[in-house]
């Protein structure tokens, strides 16, 4: 799909989605051709003309002000993760080519040193959702996933059976995943690699190109999941995501439960488990079978 492609069918998704009620405007009523607004309402909230509002949503959004884009995203009410997408696609390519570095898939001995000494469960993941690395909790938490030649939590939840038991909501996982891939996409759109998984799971999901099509955008911070472990049930974790200093397009995500709890509970007996797999090595690879060790 073309860059213009892309900003044509987010914006028209997103004024889809806000009826006039919801803008403060006065319905006119009659037969409306599209859900939610339509152009020239979304021209009138943003203070532009129709013609110049219908030029941005064919794609000709290169040459947009700061001041237009805001406007834009306060008519269609954009959340604070949407706008940034707006702004990713506003940008031209040379532009988001310019200092490009390739994706990371490793993580230095410091970064390692500092999960091992975790007391719960962390990971580390890249854009397109590879998991880079993990301490020993974490790679007992994602057992199945690190099973993977080349482990990633996007090629499991959408093309492995396992994951509608592992998450206790799989739609959401799958919705949530699918956004967070396209605000990714947004924000480098020359990765190829991510060009490629995506491509990869539209072929092969269903489900994914239904997601897909909702053109949604989310950034993963912090919350609430809940994972039906093979080995020790249904735990309830809080997730919060950390960006790497010093590691351009690395997260941690650590994992945590209530003290007192039975996922806490649960968690004592994860690790017990853990110490019996032989995890203790694999895990220091950052991946299973065929990656080498980070430098």
């Amino acid at each position: 799909m073309s860059r213009k492609d892309k900003v044509r069918e987010f914006l028209i998704s997103r004024r889809a989605h806000l009826t006039p009620e919801q803008a403060g405007l006065p319905d006119s009523g009659g037969e409306r051709r599209v859900p939610g607004l339509r152009r020239e309402e979304v021209a009138v909230l943003a203070g532009v003309s129709v013609d110049y509002y219908t030029q941005l949503e064919r794609g000709d959004i290169g040459g947009a002000s700061e001041s237009v884009l805001n406007a834009i995203a306060r008519a269609l009410q954009l959340d604070d993760v949407e706008r940034e997408y707006l702004f990713d696609l506003a940008r031209t390519t040379a532009k988001a080519s310019r200092g490009r570095r390739p994706a990371r898939t490793s993580v230095r001995a410091s970064v390692r040193r500092v999960l091992d000494n975790l007391a719960v469960p962390a990971v580390v993941i890249n854009a397109r959702h590879d998991l880079i690395a993990a301490n020993l909790m974490g790679r007992a938490l994602f057992a199945m996933q690190f099973e993977a030649e080349k482990p990633n939590l996007a090629r499991f939840i959408f093309l492995d059976p396992r994951a509608r038991d592992f998450y206790a909501d799989w739609p959401l996982a799958r919705s949530m995943t699918a956004a967070m891939l396209r605000l990714a996409a947004g924000r480098d759109p020359l990765d190829s690699d991510l060009t490629a998984l995506i491509g990869e799971l539209s072929t092969l999901s269903p489900q994914f190109r239904a997601d897909w099509a909702e053109h949604e955008v989310h950034e993963h911070r912090t919350g609430q999941k809940v994972y039906r472990h093979p080995e020790v049930g249904e735990i309830d974790v809080t997730f919060d995501v950390f960006e790497l200093p010093g590691e351009p397009g690395l997260s941690v995500c650590t994992y945590s439960v209530d003290t007192g709890s039975a996922s806490a509970d649960k968690f004592a007996i994860l690790a017990t488990w853990a110490a019996t797999q032989g995890f203790e090595n694999r895990h220091r690879t950052g991946a299973a079978r065929g990656q080498e060790p980070a430098e």
